[in-house]
C-alpha cells in the first residue's frame, strides 16, 4: 500500500485532480476490484459507486459478457484504421444500432475515443457543414453557461464552467454562452439566448451545443416546455441544434437518450461513456440524415479529420455487447422506475433535515442541493465547503459521490449503475442522510461558537 501511494505520487499526474492533495495526502482511494454498484479498494473497503464512477459505468461493474466481447475481438481483429474508407464489421454494425435507437432522421455515425473528441469532432462538423455550402462565416457556438463538454480544445470552449478555462486559459474564439434555465426558467434562458443570437448575427451562427441535463454543472434539469423553444429558435434562425448526450445518452435518465425526455429532435447528438458503460474508450457524433446528405454531396475530396482509434473494433464489439446487456436487461426501464424511488428517498430527507432545498431526479441522475435557508434559498457561504463535507462525511460511511460548487452552490450528485435496486437505493439514501445531518450539526456547533 505504502510503495503504491509513493509510486503514485512520484509518476501518476491525476486528471481533474488536486496535484497538491495528490503530494500531501497521497491517492484517494486505490480501487483493486468493482462488482455491480460496488468497488472495493486494496484495503477492503467496500464503496457503493453511487457516480457511476464518471457518470458512465452504466451496467455495473464486473461483467463478465463485456471482457468476453473484448477478448474474442482481440483475437480475431484487435485493431485495424478506418482511414481511407477502410471497414469492419463490429463498427458497421454498431453505427447501424445507434441508428436504430437514435431519435429518427438521425442515422449516421463518426466514432470517436471519447467525450471530448465527440464534441470537437461535432464543432468542426457543424463547421465544414456550412462551409461547404457557401456559409464559411457561419462558425460561432453557443452553449449555456454551467454546461459542460470536455476538455479538448474547442470542447473546453463550448463548456461553460470558468475553471475550466482558467487552466490554460480561454484556448479559442468564437465560443459564446447563455444563460441556463437552472437560474432563469424558459422565458428567460431563451430571450437570453435570442438575445446572443441577435447580437451575434444569426448569418455567423453554427450551431447551438446544449446537454439534456446538466450533469457536471450540478444534474441541472431543464423546464418541460425549454428544449422544444430552442428547437423553435433554433429553425427560426436557421441554427442547428446539437445534444451532448455524453452523460445521458444509452439509458441514464429513463430514456435511451436525455433529449426523448422532451420529444425534440436535434441535428446532430454527441456520446461515450454509457455506450460501452466505460469498459473501453468510445464515443461519436450522430447526424441526421440531412446533414449527411449534404456531406454526401458536396464534401469533395479527403475529410481531413479522424483519430487513430475511430471506430476502434474492439471497442465497437464491446459498445454491441454493452447495448445488448442494456436492452435484454430492460435497464432503461429500470432507470426510470428507480429513479422514482431514489427521489422518494431524497424527498423525505428534504422534510427531515433542515438544510436541503431542491432534490431531483430523472431516471439514475440525480441531485440535492445544500442550502443555508430552502423557503429563501439562501446558499451557504462558500468558505463552508458544506457539500465538500457532505461528500466526506458519505465516503466514510461507504458512498462515492460528488459534489458540485460553481456559482457557490453546494449540489451533491449522483449517477448510480442502471442495475441498482431498491433496497440498494434504501441503502445509499440511509447514508446519504446520517451524512448530511452529520454536516448539519456541525453547521449548528459552528454558528454557536461564532
Amino acid at each position: 500500500m505504502d510503495n503504491l501511494i509513493e509510486l503514485d505520487k512520484k509518476h501518476f499526474i491525476h486528471p481533474t485532480s488536486s496535484i497538491q492533495q495528490q503530494q500531501e495526502k497521497g491517492a484517494k482511494i486505490i480501487v483493486e476490484k468493482g462488482e455491480g454498484i460496488y468497488l472495493t479498494d486494496i484495503n477492503g473497503n467496500v464503496f457503493i459507486d453511487a457516480m457511476s464512477s464518471l457518470w458512465n459505468v452504466n451496467i455495473g461493474h464486473g461483467r463478465n459478457e463485456l471482457a468476453e466481447a473484448a477478448a474474442d475481438q482481440m483475437k480475431k481483429l484487435a485493431y485495424s484504421s478506418a482511414f481511407s474508407t477502410f471497414s469492419h464489421e463490429p463498427a458497421i454494425k454498431l453505427a447501424a444500432k445507434i441508428a436504430s435507437l437514435a431519435p429518427e432522421n438521425l442515422n449516421a455515425v463518426f466514432f470517436t475515443s471519447g467525450g471530448s473528441e465527440s464534441n470537437d469532432s461535432a464543432v468542426k462538423l457543424v463547421r465544414h457543414y456550412w462551409k461547404i455550402q457557401g456559409e464559411p462565416k457561419r462558425r460561432k457556438i453557443i452553449a449555456l453557461k454551467r454546461g459542460y463538454h470536455g476538455v479538448a480544445a474547442a470542447s473546453t470552449s463550448v463548456t461553460g464552467i470558468p475553471e475550466f478555462w482558467d487552466m490554460a486559459g480561454h484556448l479559442m474564439n468564437d465560443f459564446i454562452h447563455a444563460d441556463t434555465p437552472y437560474w432563469e426558467g424558459t422565458d428567460k434562458a431563451i430571450a437570453s439566448l435570442r438575445s446572443v443570437i441577435e447580437e451575434e448575427g444569426a448569418e455567423n451562427i453554427a450551431a447551438f451545443f446544449a446537454e439534456p441535463v446538466q450533469g457536471a454543472g450540478g444534474v441541472l434539469i431543464p423546464p418541460s416546455d425549454y428544449f422544444k423553444e430552442v428547437r423553435e429558435l433554433c429553425n427560426e434562425y436557421g441554427i442547428l441544434l446539437v445534444a451532448d448526450e455524453v452523460i445521458t445518452g444509452f439509458g441514464r435518465t429513463g430514456k435511451f437518450f436525455g433529449i426523448e425526455n422532451w420529444g425534440v429532435t436535434p441535428d446532430l447528438m454527441t456520446f461515450a461513456k454509457g455506450v460501452t458503460s466505460g469498459y473501453i474508450p468510445l464515443g461519436g457524433v450522430i447526424v441526421s440524415d440531412a446533414i449527411h446528405s449534404i456531406l454526401k454531396e458536396k464534401s469533395k475530396g479527403t475529410l481531413f479529420h479522424g483519430f487513430t482509434y475511430s471506430g476502434h473494433p474492439t471497442a465497437t464489439a464491446v459498445a454491441l455487447r454493452n447495448i445488448d446487456i442494456i436492452e435484454k436487461e430492460g435497464l432503461v426501464a429500470n432507470a426510470k422506475a428507480m429513479g422514482a424511488y431514489l427521489l422518494n428517498g431524497f424527498q423525505k430527507i428534504k422534510e427531515q433535515l433542515n438544510i436541503v432545498g431542491d432534490v431531483r431526479t430523472i431516471g439514475l441522475l440525480g441531485a440535492v442541493e445544500l442550502v443555508q435557508d430552502p423557503a429563501a434559498n439562501r446558499r451557504f457561504p462558500a468558505k463552508l465547503q458544506v457539500a465538500l463535507k457532505v461528500v466526506e462525511a458519505l465516503h466514510e460511511r461507504g458512498v462515492i459521490c460528488r459534489a458540485v460548487t460553481y456559482d457557490n452552490t453546494d449540489i451533491i450528485c449522483f449517477s448510480p449503475p442502471l442495475i441498482m435496486n431498491s433496497s440498494q437505493i434504501d441503502s445509499m439514501v440511509e447514508k446519504l442522510h446520517d451524512a448530511i445531518l452529520s454536516v448539519q450539526k456541525q453547521l449548528v456547533h459552528h454558528t454557536v461558537n461564532e
